[in-house]
């Protein structure tokens, strides 16, 4: 399948998720901002970084990017679309998932290893893993910290929307230890840790992240 991986101004981890896209089994096809054609892309990655310097906020002026204009129209006709740690912010900003991602309660970066549980394997990011898998993978982010109101929180659990919680301690001060969420239909998954820094035995710890791409080669999405 044809990935698109996003650049935006301020992206730094485009080409590591491009490198992710194509040991998955899948062609990275690169996208940039200014962009007003998806150029037949089966799905999109937006990747992490600190997109036109996370002024005003985070993420706040790439959801007006010409990209994201198409982006938000294929998402609704159900183009899976996975936002990593920025592009989760820019998820949000978009909404195209709910709630909000703001600065960690502790007021400091937060570099790690995090252990997460996969809480939703239906998706097609989430697929390959086993339901209620524990993987290991990168979280690095100042801003990590997931919040939404009570009645969204509840209507995300109750729904099985959380695709991902975080294990042995929250980093970032996320309500209900949300690392990852989806939308209703299930095909726009945000997540703040990065799977693409843990996709080989070499680099990172481990290869627990790969599964995130390599779900979509068996499948056919509109």
């Amino acid at each position: 399948m044809k990935i698109g991986v996003v650049t935006f101004p301020g992206s730094l981890d485009d080409v590591d998720a491009q490198r992710a896209v194509r040991l998955g089994g899948n062609e990275a096809v690169a996208l940039w901002h200014g962009d007003h054609d998806l150029q037949g892309v089966d799905a999109v990655v937006l990747p992490g970084g600190f997109s036109y310097g996370d002024y005003l906020r985070c993420g706040a002026i790439s959801r007006f990017s010409p990209v994201m204009t198409e982006v938000i129209a294929a998402a609704g006709r159900g183009l899976p679309v996975l936002g990593i740690c920025n592009g989760f912010q820019i998820l949000c900003e978009s909404h195209l998932l709910p709630g909000a991602l703001i600065r960690n309660d502790h007021r400091k970066f937060v570099c790690r290893d995090q252990r997460l549980r996969i809480e939703n394997n239906r998706t097609p990011w989430t697929s390959s893993y086993d339901d209620r898998a524990e993987i290991t993978i990168v979280l690095k982010n100042g801003e990590g910290s997931y919040v939404a109101d009570t009645e969204t929180l509840d209507r995300l659990e109750g729904e099985g929307r959380v695709v991902a919680r975080y294990l042995d301690g929250n980093p970032n001060g996320s309500l209900r230890d949300i690392a990852g969420i989806t939308n209703e239909a299930g095909n726009v998954v945000g997540l703040m840790p990065h799977p693409e820094h843990a996709i080989e035995d070499l680099c990172g710890p481990g290869t627990d992240g790969l599964g995130f791409f390599t779900g979509l080669v068996e499948k056919t999405f509109a």
